[in-house]
């Protein structure tokens, strides 16, 4: 399956950080009022919502914004459409009613199905797919004046979805037209079982699973009699553990894009295990007198290393007792191969084995060379590989290419202080000893490993924790497995932005690289039976490190390559902020940052995003609780 692997000739190492440019508030921030206002307050279910649906609702975007002009919807707190127009050359909005949705009605308090959120896609500048939280669906025709005309209401049910009649509560992702005469709706729902188990379950319980719903509509839309709901004609159906991140059709390959944090599987597949703790990682029940704060050693990484401008040296720790011939080391231009044979294993360290592992950058062979230093009053020797750089002056960000990657190699942060390369076995050995001992760990170091950019500020906890992992699942046109696809989803990664909604079609996504976001964009297919390729295009450096600091982020986009844009929910009484991060060229040690205030205090919490492009520039609008806030020609 496809991966992320990066270009290294788009990454920066030397990347010192990045510079504040002025953006005048006055000149490019415009604040509007709202007359009619949204809310993120929905009538509910009498049960808990799941982690997993706090999660999706907290960043839902609540607005819809098309991809081929200036127009922009949301639903207000009183179950209207709003759409804005943002195409004249006043700058001024102008906002239009053009359809109010059925109010809900109050569910029976034994009711367990929770409504989403109101929530809408375009398909063109003039047709908009609305879902109003509680299982129906409107598809809108939108025309440059007065208000919408009804061109479908449909509703989304199955037998055993919910604990009565009700349709089932779903919210629209995304819509595309795969033909002249059909277009494609992406649906999610969560999946609440079957009846009776359900009532059997505890309250208490909060895992749940999601349904993603592929919705077949016919071009032109049939007239429908009355305003009776028709049934919606589903394609094909899957099954995952969370909501997904965002979704996609790629037209060169016949085939929908779902990502999320698990794989969508079909309905047929059975439900993946649940997660059992290893017992390293069960909180131990504390007793009487007994002390459990008592710090874990920390592990060491399994090698140290250190560069100067024409090459590497690399440190492996091996025990004292491993002969000369059990080591074995081969030299490629691009890869390195380390085996340890005939070794007794010493407990908690594994031996190293690197099997023809792509190095991050190529070696000259004839001058590359190991040796093994045993140092006999210590248990563990030192084998050290001194790796000639074929291209001087280029500064490795890693070891191996794949370190810091989802299923590659751990990541090592260079010792940047030569003198300390070798500290890795006097560690070891205290590590081991503290396994044997249960002593204290604290206060040990392997040398500043740590990139000039973040020396003395990285929080590896934090850090760890930006992004959200995301499996890619792909699903052909008719619901079926496509024949390149093994069926358990693509490679995983960790997603630190998507596309800004309205920025335009294709897929791509910022990828977390060590501290860096690399920018990847599915490359489009040759012939329909190609397989997905995601291309490097470009680099957003120290983009995961920024992000780390940023506590009360709601939302995270990029526009291309242009702009990485993070959004801070803010507060009634505390307006958030959006960061503008610029993408830099290759080589270049500083770039651009902008901060501009969304919210002034009065605007409320920010619910919705978007982008659109005018001659001039991208404008930026956000949907605030109180306030409509549109940032003219940003970039």
């Amino acid at each position: 399956m496809s991966s992320f692997t990066p270009n290294h000739a788009l990454l920066n190492p030397k990347f010192e950080g990045y510079k504040l440019e002025v953006i005048s508030q006055e000149d490019a921030v415009m604040r509007f009022g709202l007359e009619h206002r949204p809310t993120q307050v929905a009538n509910s279910g009498r049960s808990p919502l799941s982690f997993k649906e706090v999660q999706s609702r907290i960043t839902h975007n609540h607005l819809a914004m098309a991809n081929d002009g200036g127009r922009c919807l949301y639903i207000d707190s009183e179950h209207r459409v709003i759409l804005v127009d943002l195409t004249n050359d006043s700058h001024i909005p102008s906002f239009a009613v053009v359809y109010e949705l059925p109010a809900p009605i109050s569910a029976p308090a034994a009711v367990q199905v929770h409504r989403e959120y109101p929530s809408a896609v375009f398909l063109d500048a003039k047709t908009a797919f609305v879902a109003d939280g509680q299982g129906a669906l409107y598809i809108l025709g939108l025309p440059a004046e007065g208000v919408a005309t009804i061109l479908g209401c449909f509703e989304l049910s199955a037998d055993t979805q919910t604990l009565h009649s009700a349709p089932t509560p779903f919210r629209i992702h995304s819509v595309a037209r795969i033909s002249d005469s059909a277009a494609i709706a992406l649906l999610s729902s969560r999946f609440y079982g079957d009846p009776e188990a359900t009532r059997a379950q505890s309250v208490a319980s909060h895992e749940s699973e999601f349904d993603v719903w592929a919705a077949k509509f016919s071009l032109p839309f049939p007239i429908q009699n009355g305003g009776d709901l028709a049934p919606i004609d589903i394609l094909w159906r899957r099954r995952g553990q969370d909501v997904p991140i965002f979704t996609a059709y790629d037209n060169s390959r016949k085939c929908y894009l779902l990502a999320g944090s698990s794989v969508y599987r079909e309905l047929s597949q059975p439900t993946p295990p649940s997660y059992e703790p290893s017992p390293d990682e069960m909180a131990p029940i504390p007793r009487q007198d007994e002390k459990l704060d008592v710090e874990t050693p920390p592990r060491p990484p399994p090698y140290s290393w250190t560069q100067t401008s024409d090459s590497v040296t690399v440190a492996f720790p091996l025990p004292a007792t491993t002969p000369t011939s059990s080591i074995k080391v081969v030299f490629s231009q691009k890869t390195l191969t380390v085996h340890i044979q005939s070794t007794p294993h010493v407990e908690g360290v594994p031996l190293p084995r690197y099997s023809a592992q792509q190095l991050w950058d190529g070696i000259q062979t004839s001058t590359s060379f190991w040796t093994w230093d045993r140092e006999g009053e210590h248990s563990f020797g030192l084998l050290t590989l001194h790796l000639d750089k074929q291209r001087e002056d280029t500064r490795w960000m890693h070891v191996f290419a794949s370190a810091g990657t989802p299923g590659g190699e751990e990541e090592v942060s260079e010792t940047l202080d030569p003198s300390e390369l070798y500290l890795i076995r006097e560690s070891l050995e205290k590590y081991t000893a503290a396994l044997q001992s249960g002593e204290d760990m604290s206060g040990l170091g392997l040398g500043r490993g740590v990139p000039a950019l973040a020396q003395g500020e990285m929080d590896e906890e934090v850090d760890s924790s930006v992004g959200r992992v995301a499996f890619l699942t792909w699903v052909g046109e008719d619901g079926g497995i496509p024949v390149w696809s093994s069926g358990f989803g693509d490679s995983a990664c960790n997603v630190l932005s998507i596309d800004l909604p309205g920025s335009g079609p294709g897929a791509s996504m910022i990828v977390k690289n060590g501290i860096d976001g690399t920018l990847f964009s599915l490359d489009e297919a040759q012939t329909v039976g190609s397989l997905p390729t995601w291309t490097h295009s470009a680099t957003f450096s120290a983009l995961a490190f920024v992000l780390a600091s940023k506590r009360d982020t709601r939302f995270t986009y990029h526009v291309s390559s242009k702009a990485t844009l993070a959004f801070e929910n803010g507060s009634k009484d505390r307006g958030g902020n959006v960061y503008i991060y610029r993408g830099g060229r290759p080589g270049q040690i500083w770039a651009k940052q902008s901060v501009l205030k969304v919210g002034d205090g009065s605007a409320g919490s920010l619910l919705g995003v978007g982008t659109f492009k005018t001659a001039q520039g991208h404008t930026i609008v956000c949907l605030c609780e109180n306030e409509l806030v549109v940032m003219y020609n940003i970039f």
